[in-house]
């Protein structure tokens, strides 16, 4: 009997706005737990987290096919059957022999791509932290809003949308006005901003703080292009049911045939046709975290040798079950915002991003600092971080209705 075809969440609704909300709320995990394990319990190996929620991202994919094939109607054939004819078709648009032939070569290029493009960044800012102040580097790693759009319109021939560009404009200012409104701390500690990046390093008296003003935004600026190359060359075209950013549809609409044809008349329990929603982008992810995991042990003992971070292993279970939350709420942000990226766009999932810094600082004031974590000046940017994304979203489903 064939398979009953579990429908495509439409991905414009609940399922987004749930999947970024439950983003968001990881990210706070994440940089709680992370400001915990190196302030609170001592454990300061900045670099060596790193490398561990990034070789994380490896176990999204296998538990994502794990739940389709156990509580879902899918085949693992099925789902793997269908992943290999998105990629051939979404890799070789071009080619009408009617081979299906997996196009290997391609996709190891496309997965280094990704790898260099993911890990160059969060390395730069790694570096730049430890050579100017917090306030700078969170400050011009938060730009990679603006060069998201700029690039986006530019590589993909759009027009430029005044309201677009004013709302990610705002949204900066916005992250300014927190990070120098007077919200940072003062007694050498990791700020509310210092979440910016997946590890919050310890900040430390600036030693060259143009050195390190422009290694962040080099950082900033190859984030910004990491972002929009990836909704260009690895996301998957929008599934047509579903609400994405109407700016891209022009790009997914190309009129190529799809592998897909190939197989109208034949048995779809055999082809995940689409495959499931974020599938392919947990994919993509897991295979970056496989490749972090293989190659960036390398600079450890290197960083080891030369002092720069000698590495001491985790001192009580307390730090590894804190170790093993950051990198838990870590993979769920990581693989959150990737699934997002090919969905929404880089505009929106950027300026998205920002509304880290609103949730952290509430959170700061929460369970961290308490009221003196809240200035004017940190309320009065949140609003505007807030009311920029607003303004996005709006634009994105009215324009999509």
């Amino acid at each position: 009997m064939p398979m009953r075809r579990v429908p495509t969440p439409h991905l414009g609704g609940k399922l987004a706005v749930a999947l970024f909300i439950l983003a968001l709320l990881a990210f706070v995990i994440e940089s709680q737990l992370t400001q915990y394990v190196q302030t609170t319990l001592g454990y300061r190996q900045p670099f060596f987290l790193f490398y561990l929620v990034h070789s994380s991202f490896s176990i999204i994919f296998p538990l994502h096919f794990l739940y389709l094939t156990s509580v879902t109607n899918y085949s693992a054939s099925s789902l793997l059957n269908g992943l290999s004819i998105a990629i051939v078709n979404h890799l070789s648009p071009y080619e009408r022999s009617g081979s299906t032939k997996f196009p290997l070569g391609r996709f190891a290029q496309l997965v280094l791509a990704l790898s260099v493009g993911i890990t160059c960044p969060s390395l730069l800012w790694f570096a730049a932290i430890s050579l100017a102040s917090i306030s700078d580097v969170t400050a011009i790693w938060n730009t990679n809003a603006i060069f998201a759009y700029v690039i986006t319109v530019k590589l993909f021939g759009l027009k430029w949308e005044p309201r677009r560009l004013l709302a990610v404009l705002l949204a900066t200012l916005g992250v300014m006005a927190v990070v120098y409104g007077g919200s940072t701390s003062d007694n050498g500690q990791p700020s509310t901003e210092e979440m910016s990046k997946d590890v919050n390093v310890i900040s430390v008296e600036p030693s060259a703080p143009l050195v390190g003003d422009l290694l962040t935004l080099i950082a900033s600026l190859g984030y910004g292009l990491y972002q929009v190359l990836y909704k260009k060359y690895a996301a998957l075209p929008t599934d047509p049911e579903a609400v994405s950013d109407p700016l891209y549809e022009q790009i997914s609409n190309d009129g190529s045939t799809s592998v897909y044809d190939e197989f109208d008349a034949a048995d779809h329990s055999h082809v995940a046709n689409p495959p499931p929603f974020g599938l392919h982008a947990n994919l993509m992810t897991s295979i970056i975290g496989l490749v972090t995991f293989a190659v960036l042990w390398i600079p450890i003992p290197i960083l080891h040798y030369l002092d720069i971070e000698p590495f001491v292993l985790p001192a009580n279970s307390k730090t590894v079950l804190a170790i093993a939350g950051i990198a838990l709420s870590g993979v769920v942000f990581n693989a959150g915002f990737m699934v997002l990226l090919g969905t929404w766009g880089p505009i929106i999932t950027s300026v998205g991003n920002l509304l880290t810094i609103v949730l952290v600082l509430v959170s700061d004031m929460v369970f961290g600092a308490g009221p003196e974590a809240l200035t004017m000046w940190s309320l009065v940017g949140c609003s505007v971080i807030v009311a920029a994304f607003s303004v996005l979203a709006y634009d994105m489903f009215t324009r999509g209705s």
